[in-house]
């Protein structure tokens, strides 16, 4: 139990590093987006097309689009705006498609499609190949990145796979939620991992189907299925909980479905046996130690 604390400790950095380095990290200081009062030049090097009709610009080939420290690099790029009676073009959309790569506060995001909808404050990529690249991490999902401005959410889905200083964390879904700290900062509220999570160091590998991080509690848990490997030792059971205040680590077994209808009530979700299956033993804790010298006896 000794490497969980480092473990959760780490996912915490994966995901605070997720936020500052993300295209749209810039954004989450204040909610919004603070370059949206800057002017978005955009250039082509085939064609720029003005679409009075249909209220849209259209870039082909090379395009490259700058507002503040942010750029966007693809094939086509599309900006919807509304029709106005004020004098400036107010965009609330843009698509970028094809080859798209976005460079902002040291990091470059790849995909085939980014699309930003600034009146939801949601901005999405999707493609093969999908991957956030930072200095020191490398993010990864099948299916998209997903980021509420607003809300402070960002999500990785699809094999999500984050990779930092030898130490990988993959899931289905990788979730961490920001709040507003200090003044014009963003600070971390909870990180969450769901569905075939394996959380690799060079030490240990732990793996179980969910896990939580509160930064107000300071207790991170993984349920369902847990297990922890160290060499061909392991430790397994149905939920791990760590107290990073304290450094104490806990893993559980599963309680009788008998237990959990006595204590009925709270909210408490966790992997639940029968009174005949944990006679037999099934739902409990267990360890399994090898020793270091137990080849060369054999």
């Amino acid at each position: 139990m000794i490497g969980i604390a480092r473990k959760i400790r780490c996912f915490g950095v994966f995901c605070c590093t997720i936020l500052l380095c993300s295209p749209v990290g810039s954004y989450a200081q204040s909610g919004v987006n603070p370059d949206r009062n800057k002017p978005l030049e955009i250039t082509a090097q085939e064609s720029l097309e003005w679409h009075r009709n249909d209220l849209y610009f259209q870039a082909e080939k090379e395009v490259r689009a700058v507002q503040g420290e942010t750029t966007i690099y693809c094939d086509k790029l599309i900006a919807k705006y509304r029709d106005s009676e004020k004098s400036n073009i107010d965009i609330y959309r843009i698509e970028a498609i094809g080859k798209v790569r976005v460079i902002s506060a040291g990091s470059k995001v790849y995909g085939e499609k980014a699309v930003y909808n600034m009146d939801k404050g949601l901005v999405e990529m999707i493609g093969k190949n999908l991957r956030l690249i930072s200095e020191d991490q490398n993010i990864k999902a099948r299916d998209k990145f997903l980021y509420w401005v607003a809300e402070g959410r960002f999500e990785a889905i699809g094999e999500a796979v984050a990779v930092r200083e030898g130490d990988k964390i993959e899931a289905d879904k990788l979730t961490a939620i920001f709040t507003k700290g200090g003044v014009g900062q963003r600070a971390l509220k909870s990180l969450e991992a769901v569905g075939n999570v394996m959380i690799t160091t060079p030490e240990e590998v732990l793996t179980g189907e969910h896990a939580f991080y509160s930064v107000k509690t300071g207790i991170a848990e993984m349920n369902d299925n847990v297990r922890i490997m160290k060499g061909e030792s392991f430790l397994e059971g149905a939920r791990a909980q760590v107290n990073l205040n304290t450094n104490i680590s806990k893993i559980f077994g599963a309680r009788t479905d008998e237990a959990v209808a006595t204590d009925a009530g709270d909210g408490v979700e966790e992997s639940i046996v029968t009174q005949e299956e944990a006679e037999t033993g099934k739902g409990r804790v267990r360890a399994v130690f090898y020793p270091k010298n137990m080849d060369m006896e054999q």
